[in-house]
């Protein structure tokens, strides 16, 4: 069962926060089981986190966020998209449901509002999952190719077939079939009286990327003082030798990657992501079971 929760964020923009069932209830009187919030990437939503909340459920209280622009959440017209907006939005999500200290998973831009919330407020986040995003510039020309993107985009879509089709088959950008990115998108379409469009606008989200792709967040990176995952999809938008420099800059980074998995490595490869996740999940309920332990006199 998945509950709806009303968030206000900044500028009184309306969130729709997701919590995925119940959190588990065989826990010491009087403890909490442990917070993650899920933070999606540019044009995703919280139900994309689905299969990943299935199995946090287990141990943690699991919530995943519509950030604005996106999903059910509201998206003004005249924003504000920016860096600031976002990381406020997710810092008044983590405030009024109660998350603190939380974990924060976040997949692409979603990674960039987590490890810059974690660099502002340390008090609030326990660790962080970052899941393919750059802390390196994209520059001038990646927007450019965004914006000949959404162009390219045969909208409006007569059936759901037909955007499963495109976006997993026949988008220039898709190297080889791949229904999981077809199934992406089919979930952040809605049914119009003209066939099926996106629930977002794409103008907004060029806009948020301007935020936040013409500049460098190594140096918000640095100051990220938490158990830190860099985790990416072999075949993601994340290189190598970036995410080990990532790791190298962390004060307490990690390492992982996901064979066969590209961008959505989440969403491509739930069992790999979980094969990756969950034990760094699992050592932080371990070191956090130690502090609690007594010492002996």
């Amino acid at each position: 069962m998945v509950q709806r929760i009303d968030v206000t964020g900044t500028d009184g923009v309306r969130l729709a926060a997701w919590e995925f069932a119940d959190p588990p209830k065989e826990r010491a009187e009087g403890e909490r089981a442990p917070a993650v919030l899920l933070l999606h990437g540019l044009m995703g939503r919280a139900s994309h986190w689905a299969s990943t909340a299935r199995w946090l459920t287990e141990r943690h209280r699991a919530v995943g966020l519509d950030q604005r622009g996106h999903g059910r959440s509201d998206k003004p017209s005249g924003g504000p998209y920016t860096r600031e907006a976002y990381v406020a939005d997710a810092e008044a999500a983590i405030e009024q449901l109660g998350l603190a200290p939380v974990t924060l998973i976040g997949h692409s831009m979603g990674a960039l509002t987590a490890w810059q919330l974690a660099a502002k407020r340390p008090d609030l986040v326990r660790a962080l999952v970052i899941a393919d995003m750059r802390a390196s510039a994209l520059g001038a020309a990646s927007q450019r190719e965004w914006e000949d993107w959404f162009t390219s985009w045969p909208v409006p879509f007569a059936t759901l077939a037909d955007v499963r089709k495109w976006f997993g088959e026949d988008d220039p950008w898709v190297e080889r079939p791949n229904p999981a990115r077809g199934e992406f998108f089919a979930e952040v379409m809605a049914e119009r009286s003209d066939g099926w469009r996106p629930v977002f606008s794409r103008r907004q989200m060029l806009e948020s990327r301007a935020t936040w792709v013409f500049d460098a967040h190594w140096e918000e990176l640095a100051q990220v003082r938490c158990p830190t995952l860099v985790l990416r999809g072999l075949d993601g938008e994340l290189g190598r030798a970036e995410a080990q420099e990532m790791v190298r800059v962390l004060p307490r980074g990690q390492y992982a990657e996901v064979a066969d998995a590209g961008h959505l490595v989440h969403f491509d490869r739930p069992e790999g992501w979980r094969a990756a996740v969950e034990p760094f999940l699992e050592q932080l309920a371990e070191d956090a079971r130690d502090d609690r332990e007594p010492v002996s006199p």
